[in-house]
């Protein structure tokens, strides 16, 4: 059956989401247009595709036990010299999205896996571009704002192409559906529900 490359992200609401993405484009960083604006909650991570129902069930029981949490994004900052990367700074939300990546990385679910780096919630708008666009980036974005309420996480696949495609989202128990999520990509949602019986 092969394996896959899979991401687990919170996705940037519209308007933010796609003018991030088209800032980013417009810095030079050609992978923009292939990556919905998001928060990492997993990093890519291949794993064998027959697994796919056993993550799917999981992340469903990970969002049914999470609840709705403010986010609010303010200016900009940098992993450099460390790794290449400008972002916008997660200022509130931060210490809920490493809760939730900590449940979804669970060592006894399917997604157990190392951090290469210490968990960092953020929002990447520049990544392996010159210093110069990078520079641009960070300044240009330094007094970028945005705020809502984060109702649900997405599972992500990265396709051949080296685009990220979204598989499914997962609603918080307690929310509604999220329907502010970026239209990016080709997704192809369904309902996330928990399996019935065995």
């Amino acid at each position: 059956m092969g394996t896959v490359t899979l991401g687990v992200s919170i996705a940037v609401p519209e308007p933010y989401g796609s003018l991030l993405q088209e800032r980013r484009a417009g810095f030079g960083d050609a992978a923009a247009h292939g990556i919905p604006t998001h928060v990492t909650l997993l990093p890519p991570t291949e794993v064998d595709a027959g697994r796919l129902p056993e993550i799917r069930a999981h992340l469903a029981s990970v969002a049914a036990a999470g609840r709705p949490f403010p986010m609010r994004l303010s200016g900009t900052g940098t992993f450099r010299p460390l790794s290449p990367v400008v972002y916008v700074r997660v200022v509130e939300g931060g210490e809920a999205c490493a809760r939730l990546q900590q449940h979804i990385r669970d060592a006894s679910g399917p997604l157990a896996r190392e951090l290469q780096f210490p968990y960092h919630p953020h929002v990447t708008v520049a990544h392996g571009i010159p210093d110069e666009a990078m520079d641009r980036a960070f300044s240009e974005l330094a007094g970028f704002e945005a705020a809502w309420t984060v109702c649900s996480f997405a599972l992500y696949e990265q396709g051949a192409d080296a685009v990220w495609r979204k598989l499914r989202t997962y609603d918080f128990g307690g929310c509604g559906p999220a329907r502010t999520v970026p239209a990016q990509g080709s997704p192809v949602d369904e309902p996330a529900t928990a399996p019935q019986g065995g």
